[in-house]
């Protein structure tokens, strides 16, 4: 008798990810096995991203490639999960026959029940945020051999005019710290060497009932024995204490790396924006997370072409970039979100006029990749494995800084998920080509000819 089968498509963030994680492992627990080719699967879920522009209209013509696969597989469902579901809900059903139900990111934890109910014969739009939420950290289908994330907040209580996240994943919610330090255990008793700490706000972190913030957090967890590697993703900017980039400063094992969105270099545009913070006051963040830990990479989100934003404003974005010298950035066309204040401010910007500036931005920001990774070259860095290359005899991994480094394989191979020194011999603008520093040295042949293909496309 042949296995029901299911697969996933996750789009958007972390959190996203790590829901798709915990729906697999629901299905798995159900006797249901995960496949990659989708005219396999009994179960089919969608797990969508509202951020970016025509979010919707992509989510429904993604629904209609597939209803001819359902049409011929009686018993196969269809389900629409995520941002997008939590955001049409019930609609999603009344637009679409086929559809057999909708699943936002609050109610995850009940894709079970909900099954359950389709298979009763009932289309469920099962969206909202539960006042209580538990995690079941056994069922989560781990994806990858290194690194394990876990939410410590759900939601967000900003009311930036551009985001939808308050809409979609709803008021924030903090975990208590004894869940999150028992599930940090749990992966590293499972041997994950890497630790990603996510939330929308994650450095609003705060005890439910208690006087613990983020920087008591962030200790615990980086004191917890195993933890080789602690990164977290996303920091608000105004939310961060002097305690916090204390800690950042403390711990070996928390990476120097940091996303810290920015979404403009303009003051008047982020007063738009209610940010709630200046660039003055940005900046001195970033000198004192810099004092702080030296070696500390910063990547960042950019909006251009937010309503009214004019060629000064821009200037000071471009300003910004060219200060602050990111690692990587991030960056966007402004597109406006059902449910935001922002698509009602005044002077939208011309679409082609935003382009124009997304390039600009795109290549201020080539140059200085392209100089930070030189800086790196001759370094040896400790790098994660995480996968093969397309060269063979060629692995790729993350260094602690985040950047993607690709490097001939030793013999033997270190395994996924291990840490290894790699000694970096060239700089490309999106990533780094090295060697193992221990490797044997038949097995240094020149990088040219390991890496031809990486070479053109980084140019």
């Amino acid at each position: 008798m042949r296995s029901r089968r299911f697969f996933i498509e996750t789009w958007g963030c972390q959190m996203n990810e790590l829901d798709s994680q915990r729906m697999a492992g629901q299905l798995m627990e159900q006797g249901l096995l995960p496949t990659r080719a989708v005219e396999e699967a009994d179960i089919l879920l969608l797990n969508s991203c509202s951020v970016r522009e025509n979010a919707e209209n992509k989510v429904f013509s993604r629904i209609g490639e597939y209803r001819d696969l359902k049409r011929d597989r009686p018993g196969m469902m269809i389900g629409l999960c995520g941002c997008v579901a939590q955001q049409v809900g019930q609609r999603a059903l009344d637009r679409v026959p086929d559809l057999d139900f909708v699943l936002g990111p609050g109610r995850v934890g009940e894709l079970r029940e909900t099954l359950a109910a389709r298979a009763a014969g009932r289309r469920l739009a099962h969206v909202g945020f539960p006042e209580e939420k538990h995690y079941e950290i056994d069922t989560i289908a781990r994806d990858g051999e290194y690194k394990g994330m876990v939410t410590i907040i759900e939601g967000c209580n900003k009311k930036c005019t551009f985001c939808i996240v308050p809409t979609t994943r709803g008021p924030e919610r903090s975990r208590p710290l004894a869940t999150i330090l028992e599930e940090v255990r749990h992966l590293v008793d499972y041997g994950f060497v890497e630790i990603e700490l996510l939330g929308q706000t994650v450095n609003h972190w705060r005890e439910p009932g208690g006087s613990e913030d983020f920087a008591d957090l962030l200790d615990a967890v980086a004191r917890t024995p195993g933890v080789r590697r602690l990164r977290f993703v996303t920091s608000y900017p105004r939310d961060f204490t002097p305690r916090m980039v204390e800690q950042i400063g403390l711990h070996p094992n928390i990476v120097p790396y940091l996303h810290l969105p920015v979404q403009s270099g303009s003051d008047s545009v982020l007063r738009r924006m209610a940010r709630g913070y200046t660039i003055g006051g940005y900046l001195d963040l970033v000198d004192r997370l810099r004092a702080t830990r030296p070696d500390l990479a910063l990547s960042t989100d950019l909006i251009v072409g937010f309503p009214g934003e004019t060629e000064g404003e821009f200037a000071e974005t471009l300003a910004l970039v060219e200060r602050v010298r990111f690692a990587q950035i991030y960056a966007f066309k402004y597109s406006p979100r059902p449910g935001t204040a922002a698509p009602r401010l005044p002077d939208p910007v011309q679409p082609e006029i935003a382009g124009r500036r997304l390039q600009q931005i795109f290549a201020a920001q080539e140059g200085i990749q392209r100089s930070l990774n030189g800086d790196l070259v001759g370094r040896d860095l400790q790098v994660l494995v995480t996968g093969w290359g397309r060269e063979a005899g060629t692995q790729t991994g993350r260094t602690s800084c985040n950047r993607v480094i690709h490097f001939s394989a030793g013999s033997p191979a270190p395994s996924l998920g291990e840490l290894v020194d790699v000694r970096v011999a060239k700089a490309l603008p999106h990533s780094l080509i090295g060697r193992l520093t221990n490797a044997p040295e038949a097995s240094r042949e020149p990088l040219s000819a390991r890496f031809p293909i990486l070479a053109e496309s980084n140019r």
